[in-house]
């Protein structure tokens, strides 16, 4: 007479869950295959941003390229150019910084795996951030910026556009203090006075003195957020490796 197993109401209330007993299936190497793969596509998926990244950056040193050689090459060429260049250099420093955002999370992941996963095992520490998985499941359940849109804006600043925007400032104050850039037949020299070089900054009906007078506040606002503004940086302050 064959006997029919029951479950009692104590253990059925002990009984795991479904993603509970999942995860008590997974044996130590099942374990290790999982992480390894998931760590392969959090790379794949920040190097794909860390591309994006890139992309703008190359449409930004395209910009001042063109616009360095159309405005240097001849007299002829206004000096509105090269503010008209200053202007797109600011859209793509927000683009970059947007997509940055979303490249610093997968970064974060990628080095989450690197300190307290693959860290651990070739130099082990005990109770070392034990609670990491944790703290990454609840990243998958509820992705998060952790960085401000400020805080990005400043570290690409920092670290590319800074020297665009140095180059772009040059360029238009060699443009409006050379003659010979502004005017045909002017001969080889910097603008004979200050008046000449107001009246050269003119910008349609936009004083000369009033558009100089924006371009050094634009530029002592780039400055401070470059340089004396904290970022937080973290893991990417000087010094450190980062990715």
């Amino acid at each position: 007479m064959s006997q029919v197993q029951t479950i009692k109401p104590a253990e059925a209330a002990a009984a795991p869950r479904g993603s509970d007993a999942f995860a008590l299936k997974l044996t130590s190497s099942e374990f290790a295959t999982t992480m390894s793969h998931f760590h392969r596509a959090e790379i794949a998926r920040m190097a794909g941003w860390r591309d994006r990244l890139d992309r703008t950056s190359n449409w930004a040193i395209t910009v001042v390229a063109a616009m360095l050689s159309v405005s240097l090459s001849t007299p002829s060429a206004h000096h509105g150019v090269l503010l008209f260049a200053m202007l797109l250099i600011t859209l793509l420093l927000w683009i970059e910084a947007r997509r940055y955002r979303f490249f610093d999370v997968y970064r974060a992941r990628v080095r989450q795996f690197e300190r307290y996963y693959f860290a651990q095992i070739f130099s082990p520490q005990p109770d070392f951030a034990s609670n990491w998985l944790a703290i990454l499941g609840e990243g998958l359940r509820s992705p998060r910026f952790l960085i401000t849109q400020r805080a990005a804006l400043i570290r690409r600043l920092r670290r590319n556009y800074v020297f665009m925007y140095t180059i772009l400032m040059l360029a238009w104050v060699l443009k409006i203090t050379t003659p010979s850039l502004s005017r045909e037949g002017s001969p080889i020299g910097f603008g004979a006075s200050l008046l000449d070089t107001f009246r050269v900054a003119t910008l349609g009906p936009i004083p000369g003195v009033v558009v100089v007078c924006g371009v050094v506040v634009f530029y002592l606002a780039m400055l401070a957020a470059a340089f004396l503004i904290r970022a937080d940086d973290g893991e990417l302050s000087f010094g450190d490796v980062h990715v």
